[in-house]
């Protein structure tokens, strides 16, 4: 048991990795032994994440990409199996969420802009999974091996706040995902999502989100804090990095087409 997260034979891509999720999730993988390519556009941050796997003793490089440019995503792959290998997990973290398709008093659901929705749902959708999973997904399956990972949300399943176009995105992460999953299990690809709860990162410390999040969900809903939340409290970044490892390991062949809640621990 004591290998069964290990990841030591296995060449990672996370897109969207010069962010906090996905810069995380990269630690993750790369304390289990993964040689990671850290994807992204921002080259400060994603040399600053390589950099900082190599450290901490793990096996980081850095490659340029754009998730909503599949020549770019081209470019990056093919550098990436010179230089690491062939990649076996690829883990879609690029995305968010937009305050201009946000619900809010001054912007009510019906006057938000149809081209600021489109650009929302490109960016989690197209760029969060499609085009990432078009350009390495194939090549996993011709190799019969591979684990795809895309990050979904919680918010997917409930409307925990009022960002509409983000959880309806998210809802067609795991659409796309689960189809993907069917399409490719018999060529030796799995397809999971993990679902993220409301998450700290970048300058918003834990428990300063905590407490705005009471507030917000209080009046909201009037149902008082964390209404859809059983454990009451929001995951902290160590938490993070648990899941990916558990997703990535190819022993896990049964765990496939998996919408994985990530809660509190």
């Amino acid at each position: 048991m004591s290998n069964l997260f290990d990841l030591s034979q296995e060449v990672a891509v996370i897109i969207g990795a010069t962010g906090v999720l996905g810069g995380a999730l990269a630690d993750g993988l790369a304390a289990a032994g993964a040689k990671v390519a850290v994807l992204g556009r921002n080259a400060e941050r994603g040399e600053a994440r390589a950099q900082a796997i190599r450290k901490a003793g793990g096996i980081g490089q850095y490659f340029a990409a754009d998730a909503l440019d599949r020549a770019s995503l081209a470019k990056a792959h093919e550098v990436i199996t010179r230089e690491l290998g062939a990649p076996t997990v690829l883990v879609n973290a690029a995305g968010g969420n937009d305050p201009k398709v946000t619900v809010t008093p001054e912007r009510p659901f019906e006057s938000i802009n149809l081209d600021d929705w489109r650009t929302n749902f490109e960016m989690n959708l197209v760029g969060g999974v499609l085009l990432p999973c078009q350009e390495f997904g194939p090549a996993m399956a011709q190799r019969g091996k591979g684990s795809i990972i895309n990050i979904a949300s919680v918010s997917a399943h409930l409307p925990l706040s009022r960002v509409v176009a983000y959880s309806s995105s998210k809802a067609a992460v795991i659409s796309l995902s689960q189809f993907l999953a069917r399409e490719w299990a018999t060529k030796g690809v799995r397809v999971n999502t993990i679902n993220p709860w409301l998450l700290p990162g970048g300058t918003k410390p834990q428990a300063a989100l905590q407490r705005r999040w009471h507030a917000h969900r209080a009046h909201e809903i009037h149902l008082g804090p964390h209404a859809h939340e059983p454990l009451r409290r929001i995951a902290g970044i160590d938490r993070r990095r648990r899941l990916p490892r558990r997703a990535g390991c190819q022993q896990l062949y049964h765990r496939h087409g998996h919408p994985r809640r990530w809660r509190a621990s």
